[in-house]
């Protein structure tokens, strides 16, 4: 019986964090499906990656705030001078997520696991060939509680969107993916270093106090050996 108090307080604490976040108010009121769009919004805004024109891969997409973002970014000016969620687009989304999400217009959008092998070449048939701006990665993986189990899931997944950057970025590109501090954090970055001249943390004020997600950004490849 205690073990049920226990769990319906932390629901309601978690419930009234929800209701009461700033960004989540801020999402419902802008037309964002997550409060996570104010996450790239804040490290758009601080590094200016995210321009009209460009082809945007978007990483374990749903439920669609940052193709949303991406998407209104690339609405043209003339059209309410931009920020459109519907109309023109000066530009290409292209996103991808395990689990499906409601449409957004003008974004390509492809069902599948990311690690799978017939998956990322239906996500390469859909560059086609073009060299990629900017690759962005909310993706995580559903954690365990065991530490080492969990930080080898994350840095697959972080491996796996540098590798593609380094396959399709043009040379200046940039790269935008979530990490967690803790166990393999430095390893991360290591390999961040590796593959980018410019390497940043940020951690957004969007992103909430207790969570031990930072996002790392990587911007102009290094020439692998």
């Amino acid at each position: 019986m205690k073990i049920k108090t226990k769990s319906k307080k932390v629901n309601k604490a978690w419930l009234h964090d929800h209701v009461t976040d700033p960004y989540v108010r801020l999402a419902q009121k802008e037309g964002y499906r997550a409060r996570a769009a104010y996450k790239l919004k804040e490290i758009d805004e601080e590094l200016h990656l995210l321009k009209p024109g460009q082809l945007v891969v978007d990483l374990g997409a749903a439920p669609g705030a940052w193709s949303q973002y991406v998407r209104r970014k690339f609405a043209p000016r003339d059209a309410a001078g931009g920020g459109a969620a519907v109309g023109a687009l000066n530009g290409t989304v292209i996103a991808l997520d395990l689990l499906d999400f409601e449409p957004i217009e003008g974004v390509h959008f492809i069902q599948g696991d990311f690690r799978e092998e017939a998956v990322l070449a239906e996500l390469q048939a859909a560059v086609n060939g073009r060299p990629v701006d900017v690759v962005i990665s909310d993706m995580a993986p559903n954690l365990s509680g065991i530490e080492v189990s969990d930080a080898a899931r994350i840095a697959h997944l972080v491996e796996l969107a540098v590798e593609f950057s380094q396959q399709h970025l043009r040379p200046d590109g940039a790269l935008v993916c979530k990490v967690f501090h803790g166990s393999g954090y430095s390893q991360l970055v290591d390999l961040f270093r590796s593959s980018f001249r410019t390497v940043k943390p940020i951690k957004p004020k969007a992103s909430r106090d207790k969570s031990s997600e930072t996002f790392l950004v990587g911007r102009g490849l290094k020439q692998q050996a």
